[in-house]
């Protein structure tokens, strides 16, 4: 399997304040008073902490879903999935991700902290980064526009599926894997419809067109060095 977006791995003493924080995000969230508190039980003091966090709370809940993806990825490689349909493998790594989220509260906790327009952004970001994760490891080798639209419809899919989960309450989340199955079934329609406008001999001029365009979209580089000056950590 090729080599991954370089992502750097989370700085270790945002790893350990986070993993302290999380036993008060249930009561306070990802607030000032959760990071203070992860300072406390961690043994770092605030000052230190805020070199590594200087957005405080807000960083922490980053690198909480950053670590969720970590062990993600670690775990999905383990899996054989080489003869699954395409579908089958988004299904999986989607399933899986979510059930590596074991602190139900702490998602919750921070889907709220995302949801607030000063942080949507952010929030969107790393929901496209897991889609994006999940596309690399189940072998896509997109290099055109397509790269982007499976990002885009990926991030959907995952983030509703992630707001049913945290409302499921049936046994084993069976409702949430459901729903995700009608998510993915929407998505096979919506790719069979793109081919039939492809081949429609009424839309094919049209086609004709856009294509031209589409084509010089091309998906950003892999080849950056992380510790090159100007390389911005997303």
């Amino acid at each position: 399997m090729k080599d991954l977006l370089m992502r750097r791995p989370i700085d270790p003493e945002s790893l350990k304040l986070m993993l302290a924080a999380l036993p008060n995000v249930a009561f306070d969230g990802w607030s000032n008073s959760t990071f203070v508190a992860a300072c406390r039980e961690a043994d770092i003091s605030e000052r230190k902490a805020r070199l590594v966090c200087p957005r405080g709370a807000l960083d922490l809940a980053v690198a909480f879903h950053k670590w969720g993806d970590e062990q993600f990825e670690i775990s999905f490689k383990k899996k054989r999935i080489s003869k699954l349909k395409v579908r089958e493998k988004i299904k999986k790594a989607v399933e899986l991700r979510i059930k590596l989220a074991s602190d139900k509260e702490a998602v919750r906790r921070g889907v709220a902290l995302f949801a607030l327009p000063i942080y949507a952004f952010e929030g969107s970001r790393l929901i496209w980064d897991t889609a994006d994760l999940i596309w690399e490891l189940i072998g896509d080798n997109s290099e055109d526009y397509n790269w982007y639209s499976k990002r885009t419809i990926l991030s959907a899919v995952y983030a509703s599926t992630v707001l049913y989960w945290l409302g499921d309450d049936s046994e084993g989340n069976k409702e949430t894997w459901h729903f995700l199955d009608r998510r993915i079934e929407d998505v096979m329609r919506f790719e069979n419809a793109k081919v039939q406008l492809k081949t429609n001999k009424f839309t094919k001029e049209l086609n004709g067109l856009a294509g031209n365009f589409l084509q010089k979209i091309k998906r950003p580089t892999r080849n950056i060095d992380p510790n090159l000056p100007g390389y911005l950590d997303t």
